[in-house]
């Protein structure tokens, strides 16, 4: 595994839908997916954010503050077998979203499958059980994904300090 470059990644935003605010973590996730977003825009990194049948789950959570964002709309669990869904040429993806032992975990090994370098940061993902959060973890770094936390990906994306980037997103992070 490499450090993550911006040239190389993608951000994927997996279903941080209505149809799961009631799970405990949810504002936690869903701040901390939106910072994930706002730190692609100021890379220039492509983004994608899947939303899980939205008939019954609802669409993607305000919070995020979702923009020109390419939607996925799905009812398979990973978003990587979805209609619509494209990498294009980025072999590195953060994924981050609900839930992260189904759709997280099943796009995750869709895309490592397909030889992508997988980023999970596990303060962007969530499950409504503790256990399924731990285990579906566990699970992604035992299969080759890079557990690591958003502050993490988004400094490693930078790679430098003193540029109108790394302002930016220190303040995201503060």
């Amino acid at each position: 595994m490499s450090l993550l470059q911006r040239q190389r990644a993608a951000l994927v935003v997996v279903d941080v839908q209505e149809g799961f605010r009631p799970y405990e973590r949810f504002d936690e996730v869903a701040a901390r997916c939106a910072k994930l977003i706002e730190g692609a825009r100021i890379l220039e990194l492509p983004a994608l954010v899947s939303e899980q049948y939205p008939k019954g789950l609802g669409h993607s959570a305000p919070e995020l503050r979702l923009g020109e964002e390419p939607r996925v709309e799905k009812t398979v669990f990973s978003a990587a077998r979805a209609e619509g869904f494209d990498l294009g040429s980025r072999d590195q993806a953060v994924v981050c979203g609900i839930e992260t032992h189904v759709c997280v975990s099943q796009t995750v090994h869709d895309l490592l499958a397909r030889g992508v370098e997988v980023h999970v940061p596990a303060d962007a993902v969530a499950s409504r059980h503790a256990i399924d959060y731990e285990r579906g973890l566990e699970r992604l770094e035992r299969a080759g994904a890079v557990v690591t936390t958003v502050e993490a990906a988004l400094f490693e994306l930078l790679e430098r300090a003193g540029t109108p980037e790394f302002k930016a997103v220190q303040r995201l992070i503060i």
